[in-house]
């Protein structure tokens, strides 16, 4: 494997499960997680795409799976 690939996990949180920056921020529910394409097999690629309402907006972004906590860091 190179240096400078992660190597390939289970993903830690699942589509519904509510989920929390490390730094803080809203409850986000997870929609979706990310694979790539790699030699006839789709693996966890460690992002997951997530959404949340800013006021009664729905707002969505990609995060990393380090940035994410299933406990609020700030309550």
């Amino acid at each position: 494997m190179p240096k400078n690939q992660l190597p390939k996990t289970a993903p830690k949180y699942n589509i519904g499960d509510i989920v929390y920056l490390v730094t803080g921020g809203p409850a986000m529910s997870v929609s979706s997680q990310e694979h790539d394409y790699e030699g006839g097999t789709y693996p966890f690629n460690g992002k997951y795409k997530c959404q949340w309402f800013a006021g009664k907006k729905l707002e969505s972004g990609t995060f990393p799976e380090e940035s994410l906590t299933s406990t609020n860091p700030k309550p």
